[in-house]
């Protein structure tokens, strides 16, 4: 019989609310700032990134420009991790990548690495949801949700492209399963 999956976080309201603050807390670190590139990691850690964004964009007068980081999450090293902005483009910037969930840290750690190759002016993190299982010197620096679970369990995370795409944030959802 397969796992029941728990939901975490009961109401969608309260996801976009941990999205909201989180991009508030981005704004309050780099109010001095012109521009800031937010990174996210395919697929969820993008739908995130999306999601900061806006509200960045709602919130602030900051330029902010989105990238996305193609990483084999199963085995990073199978591939070459890329990012749509030309590398030019990085220097002298703030990076912020972006996840859904951070577990042992080796995704994030695979997706910061294009970034250390350039000056670029600031890297920060930011996870929806911290696990704390850190098999690798990786933290989060902007923090939806932290978790305290069991290396047996799995969190799964539904998210929504920015209402500027085709979902509004109504079927979000975090689930320990």
């Amino acid at each position: 019989m397969a796992p029941r999956a728990a939901l975490v976080v009961p109401h969608s309201r309260q996801i976009s609310q941990r999205i909201d603050r989180i991009a508030y807390q981005i704004y309050e670190n780099n109010y001095q700032e012109k521009e800031i590139i937010i990174a996210g990691i395919v697929k969820n850690g993008y739908l995130l990134a999306e999601r900061i964004a806006e509200k960045l964009r709602e919130i602030s007068p900051l330029k902010v420009r989105l990238a996305e980081i193609t990483v084999n999450k199963k085995d990073p090293r199978a591939e070459k991790v890329k990012v749509n902005i030309p590398d030019k483009e990085l220097k002298d910037k703030v990076i912020i990548v972006a996840d859904d969930v951070l577990e042992s840290g080796r995704t994030m750690m695979y997706g910061i690495d294009p970034f250390l190759k350039y000056s670029v002016k600031r890297l920060s993190t930011v996870v929806l949801v911290d696990r704390d299982h850190h098999s690798y010197p990786v933290r989060a620096d902007f923090v939806g949700i932290s978790l305290a679970t069991t290396m047996q369990e799995h969190i799964s995370v539904e998210l929504s492209p920015a209402s500027g795409g085709t979902g509004s944030g109504k079927n979000d959802a975090v689930y320990l399963m």
